[in-house]
């Protein structure tokens, strides 16, 4: 714990021109997945709405539960800021990510493309409530279990939260999808193009950030490591059974699996920089250095299930998910 302690003194070198750089990048990327939303996405969702359905409770409901339970269980041996960073990422959307590696695991990509477009804009609303919920449900939880204390009591501003994700998330994808209905001629020839440049533009941004920061993971690495894997393992398992529970057929079980446990963890960096949201002078070094090493880990660990599943005869799978059709 005392490892973990001096994380919260950790201060990432990320400039506000780091953090404007990384705002537009996640801007244009939810522009991008808002170029390919269609109305046809949900007339066949209301046709047959219940693994979306599934999808959606299995990220805004059941993922930030367990991840509070989670958090609870291992109160003596992680930090407050620690426990606060993974119900945030519970808390943000699922990353547009998630559409390539589900293709790639031989999922349903149509659920895919309709779960990242139908969790952004609810994560408009969705992410500072669930943060503001969990958040305070633990912060309240350790208040009445004796438990190590955040240096300082923590006001989670929800509606300043709520103005950032509706200018990260919000205006774009309103933005997106009005370019999508006005010009659908010019939209079909520049949605692969601007996608593929807005996530290569991430991945340097995320890349560059990562370099500057570089020492402090080797530092906190061997702290956080088995905290990011056990915490997205959850993830990727309760989505994979919240819909084998629901009977939806095997497809739309990787989907929603993916699609729960790939996080749009760099929202959730933005909003951890944001100094009306979290002050600087908070030191909440923990949830900065969770929500950094989800963005990389949880790539890892889809592609990582994607080529399981794409390869069933290796024999390493959850169990009943491999039958041929």
């Amino acid at each position: 714990m005392h490892a973990l302690e001096a994380l919260d003194h950790i201060r990432l070198n990320f400039s506000p021109q780091g953090l404007h750089v990384l705002n537009i990048a996640l801007s244009f990327i939810m522009f991008g997945v808002a170029l390919e939303i269609k109305p046809a996405h949900f007339k066949k969702l209301l046709l047959n709405p219940k693994s979306a359905i599934v999808g959606v409770l299995s990220q805004f409901v059941v993922l930030p539960l367990v991840t509070f339970i989670l958090t609870v269980l291992l109160k003596d041996f992680i930090t407050p800021t620690i426990a606060l960073g993974m119900i945030l990422v519970a808390a943000c959307p699922g990353g547009n990510v998630s559409n390539f590696i589900s293709s790639l695991a031989k999922g349903n990509v149509a659920l895919s493309v309709s779960l990242t477009a139908i969790a952004t804009m609810a994560a408009v609303f969705m992410t500072p409530l669930n943060f503001a919920l969990w958040g305070n449900l633990y912060t309240r939880f350790l208040e009445h279990s004796n438990a190590v204390q955040l240096v300082r009591p923590l006001h989670i501003d929800t509606l300043q939260m709520f103005q950032t994700v509706v200018v990260i998330l919000g205006i774009p994808i309103v933005v997106g999808i009005f370019v999508n209905t006005k010009w659908p001629g010019f939209t079909k020839k520049i949605t692969k193009p601007i996608k593929r440049f807005s996530i290569l533009f991430f991945i340097v941004v995320v890349v560059i950030a990562f370099a500057n920061n570089f020492h402090h993971f080797l530092v906190v690495i061997k702290y956080i490591f088995l905290i990011v894997l056990v915490h997205n393992g959850l993830a990727l398992a309760s989505g994979y059974y919240m819909a084998k529970i629901f009977r939806r057929p095997v497809v739309d079980q990787r989907t929603i699996s993916i699609e729960t446990g790939i996080q749009n963890a760099g929202l959730a960096l933005v909003l951890i920089f944001n100094p009306k949201i979290f002050p600087p002078d908070m030191e909440l070094g923990g949830m900065a250095i969770i929500a950094a090493w989800w963005g990389i880990w949880h790539i890892i660990a889809g592609l990582t299930l994607a080529g399981i599943w794409n390869k069933p005869h290796i024999g390493i799978h959850f169990k009943g998910l491999v039958k041929n059709k």
